[in-house]
């Protein structure tokens, strides 16, 4: 029986490109190559990543949308038109290595001729009617999520009352403000839009892990880095800002290893939460007046892309530093670079001045030049 042809249009070649964990792999993928991954309930920045990145086809050995909640990440990436082959096993995680040519026939993965795995070929179309069904089974994961929050509250409540030893910066934060960059949801435009306040105000620049790249990307220096280091660039740890380690109570400090091997200093704080929390809490504890955040995670499904089981800490921290915290994107629609009267008055006198010196050179032009002009007519 002779084999039914595959239509064009579903074929895609390209050499591969392995992450066990996406947003690690992403800065070193290259616009046509194939993107493997393992990523369940793929997020909406690391799907933002891919996207920018723009391979020619993604394989993810896990589902990109579990049915757990509803998880906007894969939709970018159809909308993109980038093809999206899911739950092809973690085995090809092994059995494809980097740099190999990768052939995608509908839902199959070959490596030559060899078939290395099967998967769904997704769509918009499917991906939107996953989403969908996503949406009525939230409930239980939403319970999960609530159950873990509370039993957070009740053992860490202390954190409210209680001031955790903080390292000494090299930067002092008392009475200025802090802007904190994470890269979470829709970083990139609310930066951008703080271009002018950061130019005008010069708050302290604080950056949670890839955070540090974004606002090296936009021309900003960083004055402290606070994570565990796993998704920011060597450029931006040598950047010369203060490095934070993000330990755990357990004393595990998994960035310390990476900045000893790069020979450079820094600082820990141990803390139960997240490294956008320590980096909140950090900024308040150290006397800033008025916190920023950019990117940051505020509702459940953020937490549920980011891997979290609930958002204890965050909103701890959050009652904790009260009214000084301020989202981006209320600063952005709220500031606005005015003309104050003085500036005004200054440039006033600026030009005033200009034109009197002009006009007092111009005299002695003319009557120098009349002067020697009547002197040839004598």
């Amino acid at each position: 029986m002779k084999a039914r042809a595959v239509p064009r249009d579903l074929v895609v070649t390209g050499a591969a490109r392995v992450g066990l964990r996406t947003k690690a792999m992403t800065p070193h993928l290259h616009h046509g190559e194939v993107a493997v991954i393992n990523h369940e309930d793929l997020d909406r920045v690391a799907a933002e990543g891919l996207v920018e990145a723009r391979p020619v086809a993604i394989i993810n050995a896990a589902r990109s949308i579990s049915g757990k909640y509803p998880n906007v990440g894969p939709l970018l990436v159809a909308a993109a038109g980038i093809p999206l082959v899911d739950g092809a096993g973690e085995e090809v995680m092994v059995r494809i290595r980097n740099g190999v040519a990768v052939r995608i026939e509908q839902g199959d993965v070959y490596v030559g001729t060899e078939l290395i795995a099967s998967g769904t070929r997704q769509t918009l179309q499917t991906l939107e009617a996953e989403y969908e069904a996503a949406k009525v089974t939230v409930g239980e994961e939403l319970e999960r999520f609530a159950e873990n929050t509370l039993e957070f509250m009740r053992r860490e409540r202390q954190l409210l009352f209680e001031t955790p030893a903080l390292p000494d910066l090299k930067v002092d934060l008392r009475g200025r403000q802090a802007i904190v960059v994470v890269r979470g949801a829709d970083y990139r435009s609310d930066l951008g839009a703080l271009g002018g306040y950061i130019r005008e105000m010069r708050p302290v620049v604080i950056a949670v892990d890839g955070g540090a790249d974004a606002l090296l990307e936009r021309g900003h220096h960083c004055d402290l880095i606070v994570g565990d280091f796993d998704s920011v660039s060597d450029d931006a740890l040598r950047s010369g800002a203060h490095l934070v380690v993000h330990a755990y109570p357990d004393g595990r400090a998994p960035g310390a290893e990476r900045l000893e091997q790069l020979g450079l200093p820094y600082s820990t704080i141990a803390f139960a939460g997240t490294s956008e929390d320590v980096a909140l809490l950090l900024a308040y504890e150290k006397g800033a007046e008025l916190i920023v955040a950019v990117g940051a995670h505020v509702s459940m499904v953020d937490f549920l892309d980011k891997g979290r089981l609930g958002m204890a800490s965050t909103f701890l921290v959050r009652l904790k530093i009260g009214p000084i915290l301020v989202d981006a994107k209320g600063v952005s629609r709220l500031y606005e670079r005015r003309i104050r009267k003085r500036d005004l008055a200054l440039l006033f006198s600026a030009v005033t001045i200009a034109f009197l010196v002009a006009g007092f050179t111009v005299r002695d032009f003319i009557s120098q030049a009349f002067g020697l002009l009547w002197d040839s007519l004598r």
